[in-house]
C-alpha cells in the first residue's frame, strides 16, 4: 500500500506488540516477532494512556484525536475494535473531519469465543446499527461478508478485502528450505509421512482431536508435529502417552515467524482443527510453502482457500472420526498430497498482496469522492 502510487498511507498504531517484546499471556511467555513489522512506510506510535488490558479502557490512545483532527485524511481504516475506546475517539475524529471511517470484523459466527451465548441475541441487535456506521464495512473473508449481509447489511457497503501475507517472502523462503535436514532434525526419514499443528495449544484449537485423530489412523512410519505454546501442553504429551504414541510425536514449543518457512516446507500435511478461527492466515503460510491443509468448518480460510482446491479436506468441526479419515485417505496417497501442493500455490496466486490492495482502493473510491477516477 505505501508503495501504490495512489495511496498515500499514514498508519497509527495504539500499541506496538509483537514488533516489540511483550508477555503474551496466550503464549505464555514473552514474544517479539522476528521479521521487520515497521520498515517500508510511515507510522507513528500513539501513547497508550489506558491499562493495555482486554477490556474497554485497555486502549485508550486520545492522541488519535489530533491526528484525525489536522490530518485532512480521505478515509480512516480503523482495525482496532469497537470495544475499544480508542476506535470511538477514532470514529467521532473522522466524523467531524469529514473523513471516510471504515472498519470491519473477522467474525464469520455470532457465537463468542468465550460460548456466554447471552451475547448471541445482544450482537444481533447492536451490530446492524454498528456496522450501519462504516462508510464501508470490512470483510476480509467470505464467511465474514455472509454474515455481515445476514445482519441486513447491503452488499454494496461491505468491502471483501482478503485476508493475505506476504506471498513473494513465503515462497522464496521456502525454496531456500533444506526439506530432508529439517525432517532429519525431527528424526523424520524422507518417507516419513509427517503432519503438523502450528497454533497456540489452547482448547478452541482443538489440538486433542488431531492427537486422538492421527492415533486412530496408525499410519506406519508417521510423525505428528506440534508447533506451538500453551495451556494445553501438557494434557498433549500426556494423551499422546496414554494412547500409546509418544515416540511418533513431536512437540518444538514456539517457533518465530522466520522458522515457519522450514516447517510447513518439511511437513507432508497441516491440520488446523479449530472450533473458532476467524480466518487463520496459518493456511495462506502453509499453502504457500506447499503444505495440503486439511481444516475444521469453523476455520473462515477452509471456505476460501482450501474447499476450491480440495473440499475433501474440510471435515465437520470435532467430528474426529471423519478427520482420521482424511488422515487415512491422504497420507496413503502421496499422488494426491502433490497434486494439492500445485494447486495451493495456484490458488492463492488470486489471494495475494495486491489482491488486498486493489480490494482496498475500490473500497476508498466508493467512500472518498477525491479518490474516484475522473
Amino acid at each position: 500500500m505505501a508503495k501504490h502510487p495512489q495511496l498515500d498511507v499514514q498508519t497509527a498504531y495504539c500499541r506496538l506488540r509483537g514488533a516489540q517484546a511483550g508477555h503474551d499471556p496466550e503464549f505464555g511467555r514473552t514474544i517479539q516477532w522476528d521479521v521487520p513489522l515497521l520498515d517500508g512506510y510511515s507510522w507513528q506510535a500513539v501513547p497508550n494512556k489506558g491499562t493495555d488490558s482486554e477490556g474497554f479502557w485497555g486502549l485508550y490512545n486520545p492522541g488519535l484525536w489530533k491526528i484525525i483532527r489536522e490530518g485532512n485524511f480521505d478515509a480512516v481504516f480503523c482495525h482496532t475494535g469497537y470495544i475499544r475506546a480508542s476506535f470511538w475517539i477514532s470514529y467521532f475524529a473522522s466524523q467531524l473531519s469529514n473523513s471516510a471511517f471504515l472498519f470491519g470484523t473477522d467474525a464469520t459466527t455470532l457465537t463468542p469465543l468465550d460460548r456466554r451465548m447471552w451475547k448471541r441475541p445482544v450482537k444481533r441487535l447492536f451490530w446492524p446499527f454498528l456496522y450501519r456506521l462504516a462508510s464501508q464495512a470490512i470483510a476480509p473473508s467470505s464467511g465474514t461478508k455472509s454474515l455481515l449481509l445476514s445482519l441486513g447489511l447491503p452488499d454494496e457497503r461491505i468491502a471483501l478485502i482478503p485476508y493475505v501475507v506476504d506471498n513473494d517472502w513465503w515462497e522464496a523462503q521456502s525454496s531456500r528450505v533444506d526439506r530432508e535436514a529439517v525432517r532429519a532434525a525431527w528424526g523424520a526419514s524422507p518417507d516419513t509421512s509427517v503432519v503438523l499443528f502450528c497454533a497456540k495449544l489452547q482448547p478452541w484449537k482443538r489440538p486433542l482431536d488431531l492427537l486422538r485423530a492421527f492415533a486412530q489412523v496408525a499410519v506406519p512410519n508417521s510423525m505428528l508435529v506440534f508447533a506451538g505454546e500453551g495451556p494445553l501442553k501438557s494434557a498433549l504429551q500426556a494423551e499422546a502417552g496414554k494412547l500409546g504414541i509418544f515416540k511418533q510425536v513431536r512437540f518444538l514449543g514456539f517457533v518465530n515467524q522466520s522458522q515457519l518457512p522450514a516447517l510447513y516446507t518439511a511437513s507432508d500435511l497441516m491440520v488446523l482443527p479449530s472450533e473458532y478461527d476467524a480466518f487463520g492466515v496459518v493456511v495462506n503460510e502453509a499453502m504457500l510453502c506447499g503444505c495440503p491443509v486439511v481444516a475444521s468448518d469453523s476455520v473462515g480460510a477452509s471456505r476460501d482457500l482450501i474447499a476450491p482446491v480440495d473440499p475433501s479436506f474440510v471435515y465437520r468441526c470435532g467430528d474426529i472420526a471423519a478427520l482420521a479419515t482424511i488422515l487415512r485417505q491422504a497420507l496413503s496417497d502421496r499422488s494426491q498430497l502433490a497434486k494439492f501442493r500445485g494447486a495451493a500455490r495456484e490458488r492463492m496466486k488470486t489471494w495475494s498482496p495486491a489482491d488486498y490492495v486493489s480490494a482496498t482502493i475500490r473500497a476508498l473510491q466508493s467512500t472518498a469522492p477525491r479518490l474516484t477516477p475522473k
